[in-house]
């Protein structure tokens, strides 16, 4: 079943290669089903209509590939432009709805791991593949707001995909503008309403293992500002014993005072989790019982529950013809508790900070010039303390609150001073440079037990990332550049501490230099994209966990390791008959990640396989648009083997995964518009690693987190504007 599907897949790709050499491929531009004209210029631009094409394939007619934007973080304008391997997501209603995974498994040289909603991780070309939970080493922005902390842990999944425009991802070290990011960073568009008037919408999805979710949305524009007020619901069974999940949240964005040089943007998000944890399981439960919860965590009834806040403001003006100032500031809130079988975490931590921009234009000696200076500063605090889990006491209800065991407080602040600066030597050639400058300095109290009150400060030195990249332009839709860059990663707190609680001052950020060389090009009336890069990137001090207790580790700068590769993507609509339009996507990752040199607790591991990351990743696909406004997308995804341990002495097997999804939309500028979509993920039913404990410990080590069997959802959507 799954040759035969792979054969048809194949087929439908080689048939579109030939229809490119036809000589009856019109030369209009066709639509391409997931680009849209950034929301930044459409707001300044109110006045021509524009519509809101991400929801169910409204309209068909789509922006062409070149108009694709990309942040305004960047000197460039246009993801043609800017010297960097850079992915932009637009279609995000392409799968069910409620799980970003897909999408960015889609894109080259990024890997999302998801053992549950609530429980993922994030790589980029390899880097924080070993982080044994959650995402570090990238940042990440929704709009202006950081979502990375200042303890280095970055959470983009409780954000509503139908609340989010675009999702841009940077790979690699772009450092001088965004900081502290070995693996690169990700950008969050929250969603704005882009026509004057008034919208109302609602969606509902409804799925398999007890998966529903909706959406209420209201948004208003007039010429001088906008409001958009997004409400979701999102709750499931799990498919998993302890495993159901129960999300909620208000989103709020917008802008006013609009004029033609200034306005005043603001975000606002609220969200409310609880989650049950099945955690991972040893490798017998993984083929004979996937269902199953690890047997403390089901006796234990473990979860995560918590409450998040994030607001901010950003005001943006021209201060003269050639300057132009961008300022936000923004504060976070998180408070949270997690019963676990071994103790019970209960935490509460709170950033803020801000950040101003300056970009201008000079034109000195006739040299196009154009620049950007910034400051960022960004202070969190955090309060967390442990309990005893008295569960086994409970009588079988599970988690019961005991005795407290530590507590502690943490304090991090840093400062970012960037500068970067684009000359264009010619109309062919141009050259870009720019610096990032950091100083941080963290603070630990233990206050529980009494008897082991502390108080310790540490700073960092200041770390000086520069960045330097040409560009050639040898067609007007043709680009090639090649890049240098340094990126860095700062440890967590917990991984700078000494076996008896304390901060050992010698603990080293990672660091590391990134070679890139790439090319962009558009073909055929920019119905045809492609782009590839190659990269090498070695890190060095890299932080590895130190056994130390039975329960107990410490971070220690033990090694470097190497991450070298090809990322290759194109992307292609045409017409195939009347009325039927085909947009297909392929991409493919092949790099090689390897220990340089590793020796941990007196084993050398030099020479090994990176833990946790694949050498190979491969994703294709397409959406066909039908006469009676229908339309068709399928998603497959092929992922290599990996290393489960630094030792290399346990793989998890590489898997196939075909998703598909058809709909009918039916779309107005103005009255009623509706959707529908019925979709099966997993269409093979494919026993697979969804994402794996790295270097999981014990006799019989938990690595494996069950992804899941087939699944089938359907949406239904009512939007009208008036």
């Amino acid at each position: 079943m799954i040759k035969k599907l792979l054969l048809l897949l194949m087929l439908l790709i080689g048939y579109s290669q030939m229809m490119i050499a036809q000589d009856t491929i019109r030369k209009k531009t066709l639509p391409i089903l997931a680009v849209i004209k950034a929301q930044k210029d459409t707001i300044l631009n109110s006045d021509k209509k524009k519509n809101d094409i991400t929801d169910y394939a409204k309209g068909i007619k789509i922006p062409d590939l070149n108009e694709v934007v990309i942040s305004g973080f960047h000197l460039n304008d246009s993801l043609q432009t800017v010297p960097a391997a850079v992915s932009v997501l637009t279609n995000l209603q392409r799968n069910n709805n409620t799980d970003i995974a897909p999408l960015l498994n889609t894109l080259p040289g990024v890997q999302m791991q998801s053992g549950a909603l609530n429980t993922n991780r994030i790589s980029i070309r390899g880097i924080g593949a070993r982080t044994t939970y959650g995402t570090n080493k990238i940042r990440a922005f929704y709009g202006n707001i950081p979502l990375t902390t200042g303890d280095s842990e970055t959470t983009i999944e409780d954000i509503d995909l139908e609340a989010i425009q675009k999702v841009e991802v940077i790979k690699g070290p772009f450092s001088s503008i965004y900081g502290a990011g070995l693996g690169g960073a990700i950008l969050i568009d929250p969603k704005y309403t882009l026509n004057n008037g008034n919208t109302a919408k609602v969606s509902v999805t409804a799925g398999s293992f007890g998966l529903l979710k909706y959406t209420v949305n209201y948004g208003y524009a007039t010429n001088t500002g906008s409001l958009n007020i997004n409400y979701h619901k999102l709750q499931s069974d799990g498919w998993r014993d302890n495993s159901s999940y129960n999300r909620e949240g208000v989103t709020l964005s917008g802008d006013v005072f609009r004029k033609e040089k200034s306005r005043l943007t603001y975000f606002g998000n609220y969200t409310y989790l609880k989650a049950y944890i099945p955690s991972s399981v040893t490798k017998q439960s993984f083929n004979e019982n996937p269902k199953a919860a690890a047997p403390t965590w089901a006796a234990s009834k473990g979860y995560e529950q918590y409450n998040s806040v994030m607001a901010g403001l950003a005001y943006e003006f021209e201060l003269a013809p050639r300057l132009k100032n961008a300022t936000s500031v923004f504060f976070n809130n998180k408070d949270s508790y997690e019963p676990r079988p071994f103790d019970i975490l209960s935490q509460n931590s709170t950033g803020y900070g801000g950040r101003t921009q300056f970009t201008g234009r000079l034109e000195p000696g006739g040299l196009k010039t154009t620049y950007i200076a910034g400051l960022e500063y960004f202070r969190d605090g955090y309060k967390g303390h442990t309990y005893e889990n008295l569960y086994q006491q409970n009588n079988g209800n599970g988690t019961l609150q005991g005795l407290p065991l530590t507590g502690d407080k943490q304090q991090r602040h840093f400062i970012n001073a960037f500068a970067q600066l684009r000359v264009e030597f010619t109309k062919k050639l141009e050259a870009q440079a720019g610096v990032n400058y950091n100083k941080t300095a963290f603070g630990l109290d233990t206050t529980f037990p009494t008897e082991s009150r502390n108080s310790e400060n540490h700073s960092y030195k200041g770390i000086v990332a520069p960045q330097l990249s040409l560009l050639y332009k040898p067609a007007k839709t043709a680009t090639v550049y090649a890049s240098v860059s340094r990126g860095f990663s700062l440890p967590a707190i917990s991984e700078t501490l000494t076996a008896d609680g304390t901060i050992n001052p010698n603990i080293k950020p990672e660091s590391g230099y990134n070679m890139e060389v790439g090319s962009k090009i558009y073909l055929l009336n920019n119905r045809l994209y492609t782009d590839v890069a190659v990269y090498r990137m070695e890190i060095k001090d890299l932080l590895v966990a130190q056994r130390v207790g039975d329960d107990q580790y410490i971070g220690i700068n033990a090694g470097k390791t190497l991450h070298e590769g090809v990322e290759w993507s194109v992307r292609f609509s045409h017409a195939v008959a009347k009325g039927f339009y085909l947009t297909q996507y392929a991409s493919t990752s092949v790099g090689r990640y390897r220990f340089m040199s590793f020796n941990n607790n007196g084993t050398d591991y030099s020479g090994n396989k990176l833990t946790g990351v694949p050498s190979t990743k491969v994703n294709a696909g397409f959406t066909l648009a039908m006469p009676l406004k229908l339309y068709l997308t399928a998603d497959y995804y092929y992922t290599g083997s990996l290393p489960m341990n630094d030792a290399n002495t346990a793989f998890a097997d590489s898997y196939n995964l075909l998703n598909a999804k058809i709909g009918w939309s039916y779309f107005r500028e103005s009255g009623l518009s509706m959707g529908a979509a019925f979709g099966v993920n997993n269409l093979t039913n494919t026993h697979y690693a969804s994402m794996v404990l790295v270097n999981a410990t014990g006799t019989n080590p938990r690595y494996y987190y069950p992804g899941l069997p087939v699944n089938y959802y359907g949406n239904v959507m009512v939007s009208y504007t008036f």
